[in-house]
């Protein structure tokens, strides 16, 4: 009886002891899990996925400090699940299947998405000259094949235009529709940024969307660009001397968004955008069951890019709900 209860004893001291060390092993993980940033643990219940915009680190690039083709690894390096393309950084290999490839591999590799390219400096779509707007339809198609090569959904273009409404109107419908029916042959969507001129007014532009009324024709509402018109004409140069209500002009664009621009230029000691309320943004976005990329565009001067697009990174994270 003795041994019986000898042995007894030894048994429920290791089965205490192992008990013990699972309840150990289980703190220790829990410890593990808690480590994970707060970035991480709050991109889980998002209700937007975050992409980076390309021309965030463009000075970074135009000094030849990064590659293009390095851009999808930094992406994923700061927490991006999406990438947006700036074509002004591989003009000169848009129609190099070769090199779209290396773009392909470089973001398989880094495990993000081509979200979008951003067409700059290749003809005004909504130039009153119609041979101008030719010419502009035709350089930009070129956008739309490598957009459909690299497993992008879109093409970003701009609609500047001069004149009045009236006419601006008529050439940036005519413009946009033409290349749209293109892009729709490819499966491309051909998306259209407030920047600058009419295209700011988002009334006027949404005024174009409902026109052609095609499905792959949208909007990239971009929560800073709702300057109308600048001292000495200029786009972005200049004081602005007319500025469209931003939060009026997301809620207009929203219906027609295929893409979403956080746009920021600097912050207060709190992590505040100091222009744009981005609680009051994201739930005009939300308000409209948009829940696909919201792209990071840092613009400002005060921080550097890697720690501008980190401050906007985490302003977004901390405002959505």
């Amino acid at each position: 009886m003795k041994k019986s209860t000898n042995l007894l004893l030894l048994f429920l001291l290791t089965v205490g002891f192992f008990s013990c060390g699972n309840e150990a092993n289980k703190t220790a993980m829990t410890d593990d899990n808690q480590e994970m940033t707060t970035a991480e643990e709050t991109k889980k219940d998002l209700w937007f996925k975050l992409s980076l915009a390309q021309w965030s680190l463009h000075r970074t690039l135009e000094a030849g400090d990064m590659d293009n083709l390095d851009f999808p690894a930094k992406a994923r390096e700061l927490g991006f699940d999406g990438v947006e393309w700036v074509a002004h950084f591989f003009k000169n290999s848009v129609q190099n299947e070769a090199y779209l490839q290396k773009m392909v591999a470089a973001a398989k590799a880094a495990k993000v998405e081509n979200l979008l390219i951003m067409v700059d400096g290749f003809g005004d779509l909504a130039a009153n000259d119609k041979a101008v707007r030719d010419k502009a339809v035709e350089d930009h198609k070129q956008w739309v094949d490598a957009a459909k090569f690299i497993g992008a959904h879109s093409i970003r273009v701009n609609l500047f235009g001069k004149g009045t409404p009236e006419e601006w109107h008529a050439a940036a419908t005519d413009g946009l529709g033409r290349l749209a029916e293109y892009g729709k042959s490819q499966g491309i969507n051909v998306i259209v940024e407030n920047h600058g001129g009419l295209s700011s007014d988002s009334g006027k532009l949404v005024a174009v969307m409902q026109e052609i009324g095609a499905d792959n024709v949208g909007t990239l509402p971009d929560f800073g660009n709702f300057c109308i018109a600048r001292k000495g004409g200029d786009n972005w140069e200049g004081e602005c001397i007319n500025e469209y209500d931003r939060y009026k002009g997301t809620e207009e664009m929203m219906p027609y968004a295929k893409a979403v621009s956080a746009k920021s230029y600097d912050f207060n000691a709190a992590g505040e955008e100091t222009k744009i309320d981005y609680a009051k943004m994201l739930e005009i976005v939300k308000d409209h069951k948009y829940n696909g990329f919201i792209g990071v565009e840092y613009e400002g001067d005060n921080l550097s890019e890697i720690e501008g697009i980190k401050a906007t990174r985490d302003l977004l994270l901390a405002k959505a709900e």
